[in-house]
């Protein structure tokens, strides 16, 4: 699981209109966008004003986060946030070498 926080909400503004970004590369995803999240995000991330969280994370999710809040008198602000998974989802089986064997004399 992993929480990204979206640091440039404001509390303050009045009716802010939220957008979440992925960037991998040179694509950019809408992730969040008119109040929803899209596919295939929908399953696994929950939606905060301040935070995502996804209750499940792979290698595929990283990459750079963008959050966009618009308030009413269009001010914008703008966080991001790196997120990097790393290992795989599945253990990687044991070495068949057996035990390591200290070098001869």
């Amino acid at each position: 699981a992993a929480d990204i926080p979206c640091s440039a909400y404001r509390s303050g503004w009045s009716n802010p209109r939220i957008e979440w970004k992925f960037q991998k590369g040179s694509s950019l995803v809408l992730f969040y966008y008119g109040g929803e999240l899209t596919e295939p995000y929908k399953n696994r991330v929950q939606f905060s004003p301040t935070t995502i969280h996804f209750s499940t994370v792979t290698r595929e999710d990283t990459g750079k986060y963008i959050c966009e809040v618009v308030g009413d008198n269009s001010q914008i602000a703008k966080s991001e946030v790196n997120l990097i998974v790393q290992g795989t989802a599945a253990p990687e089986p044991p070495s068949p070498r057996g035990p390591a064997l200290p070098p001869p004399p």
